[in-house]
């Protein structure tokens, strides 16, 4: 008898999904919405188009596609598709990261709760429908980070560095649902992706991150297989394996941000989901394994091959964030597509585009993977292609002109 997977969520970043599937002579059924669904048509065998694509739609989608034809195997791909993912894994007994995971991934309050319950290294925090009433505690701490307690690629978060700031950012936000307020942490950025099997870790990647700093902390680089000291990467292996604990994860994906502060790596956020901005293409040129299908084979409950002994050559993505304005001319994308070092160029914008300050992932302009036998080859494609794909940008007066960045970029489709 055939085997089918149901795929709650494709965008773009989750083709590989497809292939892996074909790959595994499994059938493919997917959830998608919008655009994104008109663009997998001819690629699933099967597509349940939801309504809208918030988590509850795209669960009533997920229930619905699962209702006629039993899937063998559920695997979730962006934030919003994570709870109906979890809800039919759960209803139907099938692998997966546990609904317990999966509530904590939507919500950061929820996993700092839990996370403190549980000793693990986190900031100071608090939660509040009023930026105003928490001043006090925000004030002794100061500097803070404010964030919305659901989302991801930076949306919503910033950094205030003092109480003018803060106050400013009560006023401005005071119509916002709950947020989660908490000290900022200094260190380097990282990501741990963890593949886990009935609980337990099978294997671990850690990625280097490069953002645009305070004080919204846009991802504009990562590098696979990041190099730690033995001492750091032993505490990042205890840590996340905590972590896989503290969500009481049973079987798939993990996506762990921290950073390493002085104390020692510190929790960020954690969600049960393919993570964005090409990181598993990375761990897969870095290891030489195909972690989408790897993801697959655990939701489906088939044999792993033995886990990878050492990186065998360095990748990295870079994402392109202009300065705002409107764009005069596009150049180097060519050029930087020919050269052999270079996996994929990809660039969202055109001529005649006015772009807005960067605040969040969506709104980067471009994206480059690329890989190398070692870290100095690495190095030198990564500067090739920041010196040679440019986006000239003319100022222009943003409180009378209107973003005209194509309407059909999404943070789904853009980040994750």
């Amino acid at each position: 008898m055939s085997r089918d997977v149901l795929l709650v969520g494709v965008g773009r970043m989750g083709r590989p999904y497809i292939s892996a599937a074909r790959r595994l002579g499994v059938g493919v059924r997917a959830v998608e919405v919008g655009a994104r669904a008109e663009a997998i048509h001819g690629l699933v065998d099967d597509l349940q188009v939801a309504r809208g694509g918030c988590d509850e739609l795209v669960a009533e989608a997920a229930q619905a596609a699962a209702v006629g034809s039993r899937p063998d195997a559920v695997v979730a791909f962006s934030e919003e598709h994570v709870m109906g993912a979890a809800l039919v894994q759960d209803a139907l007994g099938l692998p997966g990261p546990s609904l317990h995971a999966a509530v904590l991934s939507r919500n950061k309050a929820l996993q700092r709760g839990r996370f403190a319950a549980c000793g693990l290294r986190q900031p100071d925090y608090v939660v509040t429908d009023d930026l105003f009433a928490v001043e006090q505690w925000a004030a002794e701490r100061l500097p803070v980070v404010v964030k919305p307690l659901s989302g991801g690629g930076s949306a919503g978060v910033e950094l205030l560095a003092d109480l003018p700031a803060y106050r400013a950012a009560a006023l401005r936000r005071a119509a916002e649902d709950r947020l989660l307020v908490e000290t900022a942490v200094s260190g380097p950025e990282y990501s741990w992706e963890g593949l886990i099997r009935d609980g337990a870790v099978w294997f671990g990647n850690v990625t280097a991150k490069e953002t645009t700093g305070p004080p919204q902390f846009v991802e504009v680089a990562h590098t696979a297989a990041a190099r730690l000291s033995p001492a750091n990467a032993t505490a990042v292996t205890a840590l996340a394996e905590e972590v896989v604990a503290a969500l009481r994860v049973r079987t798939g994906l993990v996506h762990l941000e921290f950073r390493l502060a002085e104390s020692g790596p510190t929790v960020m956020e954690v969600a049960v989901r393919t993570p964005g901005d090409h990181i598993l293409d990375l761990a897969g040129l870095a290891y030489g394994i195909d972690w989408f299908e790897l993801t697959l084979r655990l939701a489906l409950g088939l044999p792993l091959p033995e886990p990878p002994r050492a990186p065998v050559r360095h990748a990295a993505s870079w994402f392109l964030v202009p300065e705002p304005g409107r764009v005069t001319a596009v150049t180097g994308l060519a050029e930087v597509r020919a050269h052999p070092s270079v996996i994929s160029a990809d660039l969202r914008v055109r001529v005649g585009d006015v772009l807005p300050p960067v605040h969040s992932s969506a709104q980067r302009a471009g994206s480059v993977v690329v890989a190398a036998p070692t870290r100095a080859e690495l190095d030198d494609v990564l500067r090739f292609v920041r010196r040679t794909l440019c986006v000239d940008m003319a100022v222009v007066d943003m409180a009378v002109s209107e973003w005209s960045r194509p309407a059909s970029i999404t943070h789904a489709d853009f980040c994750e």
